[in-house]
């Protein structure tokens, strides 16, 4: 059954302070849209149970790419295709990039924002285990002020936040400091394009030596969150580049993951296919120190 937009209310504020006063003065109220790639699937089959609708997508606060010396702040409502044409983006965060041509076709990546498949929290989103990889915070705003936590922290369980009834996600940043780093992202998924993803990677680390020093790993769609995988990280840090190396985190895979059956994959699948990738990127690490 399709929806019949008169149940539907929609209102436009102009500038983020008025939205932020919408959400606190009428509490659980207003649900905000952005790009709408995800809430207007449920509105046109007549399940969005939403009937209050605040449209934030024309707020300028949310929408640019600030660059200092020190990160990169992206507003919640820059879409895929911004980021695709950012060039600190493309240059400095390649896997954020990548992860943002992989979401959907163009008509999703022109509407699609970052900060919408954040609060989605979808744990098969492309673009979080970069963000995870890549150690982002979040800015919350809210009437209260602004509250910053580290990304790694926003996921509670399945489609679960700490984002307050009255906060919306205002920036993401991310530290610039990839000089010098080696990335590796990978998406598992039914076909190239348009296809969520079974399994997805992005490994970020630096290597000095032949000596891992430092080492990020995110994977989506194999657990209940965007997953860290912080064990094998441990495992890695510190440690010089070998094959042993490459067995051994293989194996922690399977202790941090918790991947289920559904009608995209098996469990069993996405485990094999996990420690399969994070064995790749730990074998490019290897091939990596053995050139320095």
């Amino acid at each position: 059954m399709r929806a019949d937009p008169g149940e539907y209310k929609l209102v436009s504020p102009s500038n983020l302070r008025d939205a932020a006063a919408l959400l606190a003065g009428e509490p659980c109220r207003w649900t905000p849209l952005a790009g709408g790639t995800d809430l207007m699937v449920l509105y046109a089959s007549g399940k969005l149970a939403a009937r209050n609708l605040m449209n934030i997508w024309d707020l300028p606060e949310l929408r640019r790419i600030e660059v200092t010396p020190d990160e990169i702040r992206i507003g919640a409502v820059c879409t895929y295709s911004n980021l695709q044409k950012h060039e600190i983006v493309k240059s400095e965060f390649a896997m954020l990039a990548t992860a943002a041509s992989w979401t959907g076709g163009i008509a999703n990546q022109n509407r699609g924002t970052l900060g919408g498949n954040i609060a989605n929290a979808s744990p098969a989103a492309d673009s979080l285990p970069a963000l995870l990889a890549y150690d982002a915070t979040l800015e919350l705003y809210s009437v209260r002020g602004v509250r910053r936590i580290a990304y790694s922290e926003f996921h509670l369980a399945y489609k679960k936040h700490v984002l307050a009834t009255d906060e919306l996600i205002q920036t993401i940043c991310l530290p610039r400091n990839t000089k010098g780093t080696f990335s590796y992202c990978r998406k598992v998924g039914t076909r190239n394009a348009q296809a969520i993803s079974k399994v997805c990677i992005a490994g970020l680390a630096r290597i000095a030596n032949g000596v891992i020093e430092e080492v990020r790993i995110g994977m989506g769609s194999v657990a209940p969150v965007p997953l860290c995988l912080r064990k094998t990280e441990q495992q890695l840090r510190g440690r010089r580049a070998g094959p042993d190396l490459i067995r051994s985190a293989k194996q922690t895979v399977a202790e941090q993951i918790q991947t289920i059956d559904d009608i995209r994959s098996t469990a069993e699948y996405r485990s094999a296919v996990a420690a399969n990738l994070v064995a790749e990127f730990v074998q490019k690490l290897c091939v990596r120190a053995e050139r320095q």
